[in-house]
């Protein structure tokens, strides 16, 4: 069995069957896609649209089934490469992007589904919003007909203190409960995607519904 396969399964072993392991394929070639797909990987994770498209482009005769996640920061004049390809957008981190995404996506008659990600971590330099820009957002949900809010997304504090990371993830978790209590009428709004290749069996400690995996399932990048 090839490595890929094997760690993709070692890992599944492991995930709750309600939680959607994300293959964070950036910067890896379309031949460890199609390894990860032979063992019944369907869900990718993306970070740059050109690389994305190019993919799905490549993959899309030969590999059926697939759903493409943009996982990192999307400029919006680079929406127009992804939205033709993409399941959802996890990283929606700006007002100005979410406005464009809806107004794209009516468009292209769709409506795409997003999380909104959220500054959790201790690094000035990560994207996302602050919680009360979220409630900001989702009390004025009906301006952005073009999306569905879906949930959360976030990443914690780049550390090896697991206590850092926990408080992190409690942090979101308690965000995820209180944001559902509060927004009855998002009736799709039931996503947590929290946890990478260091830190998913945390993630999973505090409500996590996907883990976005990449170094522990292809190894290390090759940067192009």
């Amino acid at each position: 069995m090839a490595p890929i396969a094997e760690n993709i399964l070692r890992i599944r072993k492991e995930l709750p069957p309600e939680v959607t392991l994300v293959a964070v394929s950036k910067f890896h070639p379309v031949e460890a896609l199609k390894e990860a797909y032979a063992a019944g990987q369907r869900v990718f994770g993306e970070s740059r649209p050109q690389e994305l498209a190019d993919k799905a482009v490549e993959l899309s005769g030969v590999c059926p089934g697939v759903e493409w996640h943009f996982i990192g920061h999307l400029q919006t004049n680079k929406i127009k490469m992804v939205l033709p390809y993409v399941t959802m957008v996890q990283s929606v981190d700006s007002v100005n992007l979410l406005s464009e995404l809806s107004r794209r996506s009516l468009e292209y008659g769709r409506t795409t589904d997003v999380l909104l990600e959220v500054h959790i971590g201790a690094e000035k330099t990560k994207q996302g919003f602050a919680e009360e820009e979220v409630l900001e957002v989702l009390f004025d949900a009906d301006r952005f007909p073009g999306v569905r809010f879906r949930g959360l997304m976030g990443m914690a504090t780049n550390t090896d203190d697991e206590s850092v990371i926990e408080a992190d993830f409690c942090r979101i978790d308690s965000l995820m409960a209180y944001l559902k209590d509060l927004f009855p009428e998002l009736t799709a709004f039931d996503q947590l995607s929290i946890g990478m290749s260091g830190d998913w069996r945390i993630a999973l400690r505090h409500g996590a519904t996907a883990v976005r995996i990449g170094t522990a399932i292809f190894g290390g990048r090759e940067p192009r």
